[in-house]
Formats: C-alpha cells, structure tokens, sequence
C-alpha cells in the first residue's frame, strides 16, 4: 500500500506530516529520506510481513515453554510416613525427605488419632520425631500434613500398636565401654529376649549400657536423655520375663548386697536418739498448789520472824537471872517490829500480782482519805512518805 504525504514542520526527532485530508500524523525523522524540508512529499509503502510475524510467535511459544518447565512443571509431593519402632511407651516415626518443588514451606504438622500433636520443627532437616507418654498396649494413628504456597498435602495413616510389659521386642540397646566377656554375654541374652543392638546412639534407642561412665557415645546418651544402666538390667529382664524399671540399675546407683559391719554399725549409730535431735519429749502437767489463806502464811511469817526470838532465848537462859526483865522487853519490841514487817510485805505481795493497793488502817482506800461526801465537800489528803506511807500507797 503506497501513500503520500506532504512534509510538514521538521524537528530533530519528530516531523509532522500531512494526509490528502488535512490529517497530521508524527513521524520519526530518521525513518524520513535526508535533506527533506517543509513543503516535501513523500511516498510510504505499508506492507504486512508474514514470515518475521510466525517466527516471533514461535520464539514466544518456547519462551513460555522454558517457564512453566522450570516453575509450573513440578509440585509438592505427598508426604510419606512409616513406624520405626514401637516400645511400650513410645513411638519413633520417620518420613521422607520432603520434595517441595518450587512452592514455598508454610508448616508440618504430625496428628494423633485426628488431633494436631504440634508442628515439626526444621522439617526440611528433620526426617523422624520420637512420641513418649503413651499408654501400654494402645494402638495410635498418625498422619502428616504439609502446607505450601502451592496448596496443603497429607499422607496416610499410619497405625501403631504400644508393646506389652512382656514384649521386649522394642529395646534398642546401644552399647558403651564393656569387658569383652560382658559383652559377649549381653549379645546372646540380647538377642534371646528378642531385642536387638544397633550401633550408635540414635534417636531409636532406648537405653544405654555400660559399665563406666565416659566416652562420646555416653556423653550423647546423657545429653538425650537416654537411660544409662548397666548390664544387670538385661539379665534382670530375661529373668522376670518383662520389661523392668531402671531405677534400681542406673549406672551411678548403688549396687545391692550385704552391708558391711562398719555400714551396719554406722546405720544403728544413725537410728539411735541424739542429744539436741528429734522432736523434745512431752512436758509433764505440774499441779497447781492452791493458794494458801492468808492466816496461814501470816503464821508462817510469823513463825521465821520468831525463830530468831527463841534461839535468842535459849541463849540468854545461861545468863543471870538479873537481866529476865530486860529481854522480855527487847523480845516485845522485836515481836512488834516483826509483825510490821509482816504486813508490809504483804501490801507488795498484793501490788505485785496486779490486785487493789491496800492502804494501812486507819488511811482510807483513795486520796480522798477520811471522807465520805466525796470530792465536793472534801479537800484530798495527800499522802506523803513522811506521814508514814511507803511508794505502794502513791495512787499510779
């Protein structure tokens, strides 16, 4: 197709061209013949160009071929999972490695009889987990589920079946550090009682025997806290017939067998009663005396205050007979000291024990002394160390 057109205004990059009617159209003006100016007609020829158009689309075609080869071809493979073994509490599982393609890794998630356990962690690298705290003689069923940006994925079931108490089919012995004719020995019951022995400590096994307590493979056992004991508890196994406890064959506990006399006398010595241990023994009740009545010590007081008197007497019976008069007098005076006494010390003994002062005779019980009227008619009376009184009669 041959068309005209009339050169227009000419710029350095773009040149306006003119239609028979009157159309502008903006051509490059390198495509243009050189030396044209305004006011120039030129013929283009426009033409289809079949062959360069199917060899794109075929370099197009291959194009889309390449990507969906490397990036839509290939998609996330199903997870495939399997039992590794079984004892009577736990369960090792273990799966593929798992084949995401190109798509992205959300989660792995183990499910227990249909219910989500928890997610795998580092399931790229993690291939096995291991399940503890089930019940004895329990089947379980497990299953996988892989979520992607690709879309969610789960395998098949598995069902796992816990051992018996007399199903030793399920011990994984790794062995450590052992005599030769040890282990040789553990090797034939090992393998009578139906269990086996693998080589390394692996997520697998379930206990570690040795007799001493040293070495890599035992520096790892203790780390996964695989039980260490010694090869007692095999024998002890075959003989009951049954998987034991490990308590009692722990490699650092200590080894049954008749106490020596030093462990005996220490174990007596220990059980016996110490001085400042246990519980202080009973108190005993002590008997509440009834108080005595008042007489009854006024006579024992009495009584102390004249025993002076009468030894005095004694004594002045081997003097003359002249001085009689004279000692009668000094024994009333004494006897009248005493009984004073007396009564003082019974006046403190009663402000001691939180009873009403007593006040002596004659005094009145309050510092309105000798009054009956009270305070109105009344002046208080004070009562003075001078008039006779000791600090009990002072009102607190």
């Amino acid at each position: 197709m041959l068309v005209s057109l009339t050169v227009g205004k000419v710029d350095a990059g773009v040149t306006v061209l003119l239609t028979p009617d009157k159309r502008l159209i903006e051509f490059p003006s390198i495509l243009l013949p050189p030396n044209i100016a305004s006011g120039s007609i030129v013929d283009i020829t426009v033409a289809r160009n079949h062959s360069s158009e199917s060899e794109a689309d075929k370099k197009f075609a291959a194009l889309q071929d390449q990507i969906y080869g490397a990036f839509g071809a290939g998609e996330p493979s199903v997870p495939v999972l399997r039992c590794r073994n079984a004892t009577q509490t736990s369960v090792v599982l273990e799966w593929d490695p798992i084949e995401l393609a190109t798509a992205d890794l959300i989660s792995l998630s183990l499910y227990r009889n249909g219910q989500k356990a928890g997610n795998i962690p580092r399931p790229l690298h993690m291939h096995s987990t291991k399940i503890s705290g089930l019940a004895v003689d329990t089947e379980y069923t497990f299953h996988l589920v892989l979520r992607t940006s690709a879309g969610t994925f789960s395998s098949k079931q598995v069902t796992v079946g816990t051992h018996k108490m007399t199903d030793l089919s399920g011990i994984t012995i790794t062995t450590g550090i052992l005599p030769a004719p040890t282990r040789d020995a553990l090797g034939i019951a090992v393998e009578r009682i139906g269990a086996k022995i693998v080589d390394g400590v692996r997520i697998d096994t379930t206990h570690f025997v040795t007799t001493e307590g040293r070495g890599m493979a035992w520096e790892k056992a203790v780390e996964m806290n695989i039980p260490v004991v010694r090869p007692e508890w095999v024998e002890a196994c075959e003989k009951q017939g049954r998987i034991l406890g490990v308590t009692k064959f722990y490699l650092d506990a200590l080894r049954p067998g008749p106490p020596s006399e030093d462990v005996s006398r220490s174990r007596s010595d220990s059980t016996a009663p110490q001085a400042g241990s246990g519980p202080p023994p009973p108190a005993q009740p002590q008997k509440e005396l009834p108080p005595s009545p008042p007489k009854a010590e006024e006579e024992n007081e009495t009584a102390a205050a004249a025993e002076p008197k009468s030894k005095k007497e004694e004594s002045s019976s081997d003097e003359d007979n002249d001085n009689d008069d004279d000692s009668d007098s000094e024994d009333e005076k004494n006897e009248d000291k005493a009984r004073a006494n007396d009564s003082e010390q019974k006046m403190r003994k009663e402000d001691k024990n939180g009873q009403k002062l007593t006040l002596r005779p004659g005094q009145g019980s309050g510092p309105w002394a000798g009054s009956e009227d009270g305070p109105e008619d009344k002046q208080p009376v004070p009562l003075t160390p001078g008039d006779g009184a000791s600090f009990q009669d002072v009102a607190l």
